[in-house]
């Protein structure tokens, strides 16, 4: 499986952030550059082999879908947006695919199949490699204490992950539920407009996020989880989303 030699290119620091993140701990991908600024990133391309480029498509002085036009042949883009009114514009210059921002890890690689399907790489994508996460779910059944019981989606404050084993705390009631399930199954049951993992151990509802203080701490109920480096990017980009 040859490496697919990938650029970012977008005005947001954060944003650029996420998907360098996403690209190193992918295996087959490898990153030649990141630019905040699309004429520089235009300059690159053409002394620089790419397959994959990951484009804003609003950004100042050149926005992408211009940019696109003037992109190498052998370069295969896949557009970065917060709005889904492009995703027709997208595929209308022949793009791989687009991710709608925040993007999600999981739907990363599913544009990364594609890009290896176009070039001939039908190797899976590896690490944490789930399926792709519920968005509509209302509960869930989970094996809890020798009895299955149904728990309601929208009581889960956090999920804490213990090896191959889950805890979650739900809204109001005391002491945590425990179940024989990993942390990359769960994620994969959960809306993904409503919770986010922000560490290798913790999941948090969104929705029930009291406060955030400067150490990047979430204060969910009577609990302080720290969102990592790892998972701090895409959790920033949904703070910036929610503030005025």
């Amino acid at each position: 499986m040859r490496t697919l030699r990938c650029m970012v290119v977008d005005d947001e620091p954060l944003a650029v952030q996420l998907i360098e993140s996403f690209v190193r701990r992918t295996e087959g991908l490898s990153l030649v550059a990141s630019f905040n600024n699309p004429i520089a990133a235009l300059d690159a391309l053409d002394q620089t082999e790419v397959d994959i480029l990951f484009l804003d498509i609003q950004m100042p002085e050149l926005d992408g879908l211009s940019l696109s036009h003037q992109v190498p042949p052998q370069t295969r883009i896949i557009f970065t947006t917060a709005f889904k009114e492009y995703a027709f514009e997208s595929y209308e210059v022949a793009a791989l695919d687009y991710l709608l921002k925040p993007i999600r890890y999981q739907k990363f690689l599913l544009a990364i199949e594609k890009a290896r399907c176009f070039f001939g790489e039908n190797a899976p994508v590896k690490p944490e490699q789930n399926p792709t996460p519920a968005e509509g779910k209302s509960s869930l059944f989970l094996r809890i204490d020798g009895e299955i019981r149904r728990v309601s989606v929208s009581d889960i404050s956090y999920i804490v992950g213990m090896k191959d084993y889950i805890r979650l705390k739900l809204d109001g009631k005391p002491g945590l539920l425990t179940t024989h399930l990993t942390m990359q199954a769960i994620e994969s049951q959960l809306p993904a407009n409503r919770f986010m993992r922000v560490s290798r151990s913790y999941i948090i509802s969104l929705e029930k996020i009291r406060s955030i203080d400067r150490n990047n701490c979430v204060y969910i109920d009577d609990e302080i989880i720290h969102v990592t480096e790892t998972y701090l990017p895409n959790f920033q980009i949904f703070l910036e989303k929610n503030m005025p």
